[in-house]
């Protein structure tokens, strides 16, 4: 279903129909990517041969797992949201990591007025679209340890609600394991 190739306007599409709309977020994502990639040299994952971080939980989020092929799911897409339109990229065949992050003000919106939502985000894209890649972004290889690669722990019954959670996720509490959730001091199954 998704990005059976390295088509640059098959991703964006594909890109496009997993996000759900086309808006700027996805493109600084898309492009990062796009751009990130080439840098490295490498075409899309199919496994955990590359890694890619991501500093924000936004739009481009989605755009970076479907040109990248790194999902949370398969342990190669970290989110460390630290609120920054920032992609890292990097290789595990040798530890090369590439850092793409936007230039502050690239997707300021001009003094466009009291446009609608929507025109003015198809203004921002427009925008976005024309840049180049050094025009949109600061990129600049990085010495980053890469994580390793994903592994799968044993599951473990939390004494508390009963769950399983994953062994490296446990903690004790009076001896007996709990699943973080229960383990936090603000925790209740109540919902109100």
């Amino acid at each position: 279903m998704y990005a059976t190739d390295n088509d640059p306007e098959n991703l964006l599409a594909q890109a496009i129909a997993f996000h759900g709309h086309y808006c700027p977020g996805l493109l600084i994502g898309y492009r990062a990517a796009v751009l990130g990639l080439r840098n490295l040299g490498v075409e899309r994952a199919t496994d955990e041969e590359l890694v890619a971080i991501a500093e924000t939980d936004a739009c481009g989020v989605d755009a970076v797992q479907v040109v990248t092929g790194c999902t949370l799911g398969k342990g190669n897409l970290l989110l460390r949201d630290w609120g920054k339109q920032v992609f890292l990229f990097g290789r595990r065949s040798d530890g090369r990591m590439i850092r793409v992050a936007l230039r502050h003000g690239a997707m300021a919106a001009e003094a466009e007025g009291a446009l609608p939502e929507d025109e003015r985000r198809r203004r921002v894209r427009e925008r976005i679209e024309a840049m180049t890649d050094d025009e949109l972004f600061d990129v600049r290889w990085v010495g980053v340890s890469l994580p390793e690669p994903a592994r799968i722990f044993k599951s473990v019954r939390c004494s508390r609600c009963g769950e399983g959670v994953m062994e490296a996720r446990v903690r004790l509490r009076d001896g007996e394991p709990v699943c973080l959730e229960c383990y936090g001091p603000e925790y209740t199954r109540r919902l109100t």
